[in-house]
């Protein structure tokens, strides 16, 4: 008894340490808190974005999005998690300068509640435009500066059709951006841009040493500069090894957003690192290859006038269909607003289209949510008549009076989708503003893309799932807020010379330009 006694009197203390020193590890894990907003905003279009487009996640919704959070993952355990809110809207005009404010303020609030913080994760776009206020993610990353200190470390991941001004430069430490176009890879670049700050925090090393930043003055298009072809295939896959240099860290090429006029819209080149020398080379490395193939750029697929595009997919034998047309000038997912009606207006006028037995299409979308009301009232089956669109772009065309069969309703409060059959057209018509990229958004309301002659989409380059269906595709330079014609475009703020918009513009000073330290 005595031995067991003196055993137990040795264990215990033990025990009572080992546990002890656990909660101590514990308490040890770095506090790092989470935030951002994320839309592109075209100042082209006569739209105006409210906050009741955004979505905003919380607590446990915002961590759910992400899935390198999943529940048992490695990474949930590194940290102690500290969501604030993430605001997302689909792409449109600019924001008012009330919601802006309103959603830096929700976020700010958030943020504040959880103060201090070791690190902290911004998860932007960077094409976000705000009326009466020049970059906003730079104005945002400030006041989230002003508010966390000086020596917290952010690491903020963003699209590459956004803007790095040297404002958001220097507010943050880390910054990465997604390498494929289309955005693919997402979710992987924002788990990057985690795992970079994690990476920082657990070694000790902090804050990288420097941060280099050149910026290029071209300004093109997502539908050219695909990462799907040449020559930004190879300019995307050149970043990898770059970062795997002795002392970078990481980085990337932002091709900056083409439609909105402000000072700060052009191509950017930055990486962040801890040897000077290897990062100033492997950045004016990037920002050469940039300016070096700048005239290689051409877009991701045929284009051609809108008459053009439908005489070819009429035209199209079985084997090219469904034939794809991208209703470009108007892309929500691009600015949009989305309902401009001038393509549905010029293609109700091709005879082809007229009877019922001609080149079946489906046409995604228009929305008038008194044309849907119409066809609900109306009923499956029956004829509705009405008109829809060009409530918010009517620049272009008036709303466009539709008269056919209702074949298909989804009824949602506030969000409800029609489809209204005119001769072999399916035209789909909703309640609110929407971009189509997934087949059941169409299979949902009785179509088949799969078998359908020709599919029209408010889109520039197809969304992977269209890409893969499609047997033939064409772009069609249509009207709208995101017209591929940038020459024709009104820009009276940007910066120039400017690539393509002057061609002949003289070769620009590419060295690269350290970004103070967040510290300083």
């Amino acid at each position: 008894m005595k031995t067991i006694i003196k055993k137990l009197l040795f264990i215990l203390p033990l025990t009572a340490l080992f546990l002890l020193s656990g909660c101590a590890k514990e308490k040890e894990k770095p506090r790092v808190g989470i935030a951002g907003i994320a839309i592109e905003s075209s100042t082209f279009s006569p739209a105006l974005t409210a906050e009741d487009a955004f979505r905003k996640r919380t607590g446990s919704q915002l961590m759910d999005f992400y899935s390198f959070f999943k529940d048992g993952s490695p990474m949930l355990e590194r940290a102690n998690w500290l969501p604030a809110m993430t605001a997302s809207a689909t792409p449109g005009g600019a924001l008012t300068l009330e919601t802006y404010e309103s959603l830096v303020g929700q976020i700010l609030g958030l943020l504040g509640e959880n103060l201090p913080y070791d690190a902290l994760f911004l998860d932007i776009h960077g094409a976000m435009s705000v009326v009466g206020l020049d970059d906003p993610e730079g104005d945002f990353l400030v006041r989230v500066r002003e508010l966390v200190g000086k020596d917290v470390l952010i690491s903020t991941c963003m699209d590459p059709h956004g803007n790095v001004t040297e404002r958001l430069a220097k507010s943050t430490d880390l910054i990465t951006c997604y390498r494929l176009s289309p955005h693919e890879d997402s979710m992987e670049s924002r788990e990057r841009a985690v795992t970079n700050l994690m990476d920082r925090l657990e070694s000790g090393k902090g804050k990288p040493a420097y941060k280099a930043w050149i910026p290029i003055p071209i300004l093109l298009p997502g539908e050219q500069t695909s990462t799907r072809v040449e020559p930004a295939k190879s300019l995307s896959e050149s970043i990898q090894p770059a970062t795997e240099r002795k002392g970078v860290i990481d980085g990337g090429f932002w091709i900056g957003y083409a439609w909105a006029d402000e000072p700060r819209n052009h191509a950017v080149v930055m990486f962040t690192g801890d040897d000077k020398d290897e990062l100033i080379k492997t950045t004016e490395e990037v920002a050469s290859h940039f300016w070096n193939v700048r005239k290689e750029f051409e877009f991701v697929a045929p284009v051609a006038t809108l008459s053009e595009s439908l005489d070819q997919a009429v035209a199209a034998p079985k084997e090219q269909r469904p034939f794809f047309i991208s209703d470009t000038g108007d892309n929500p997912t691009a600015g949009g607003a989305g309902d401009v009606t001038w393509t549905i207006t010029e293609i109700l006028k091709r005879k082809e289209f007229k009877t019922a037995n001609g080149p079946s299409m489906i046409y995604a979308s228009i929305p008038g949510p008194e044309f849907v009301a119409l066809a609900k009232e109306a009923g499956i089956g029956n004829r509705v008549k009405g008109k829809a669109g060009a409530a918010v772009d009517d620049r272009y065309s008036p709303p466009v009076e539709l008269s056919g069969i209702v074949t298909a309703i989804k009824d949602v409060p506030g969000n409800s989708e029609v489809v209204v059959k005119i001769g072999s057209i399916s035209v789909i018509v909703t309640d609110i503003r929407r971009g189509f990229h997934r087949e059941v958004q169409m299979t949902d309301l009785g179509l088949d893309p799969k078998n359908t002659d020709i599919v029209v989409v408010k889109l520039g380059y197809l969304v992977p799932e269209w890409y893969d269906m499609q047997r033939g595709w064409v772009m069609a330079l249509t009207y709208g807020g995101v017209n591929q014609d940038l020459h024709n475009l009104p820009y009276k703020r940007i910066q120039r010379p400017m690539f393509p918009l002057d061609p002949d513009m003289p070769t620009p000073d590419l060295s690269a330009r350290l970004i103070p330290s967040s510290a300083e």
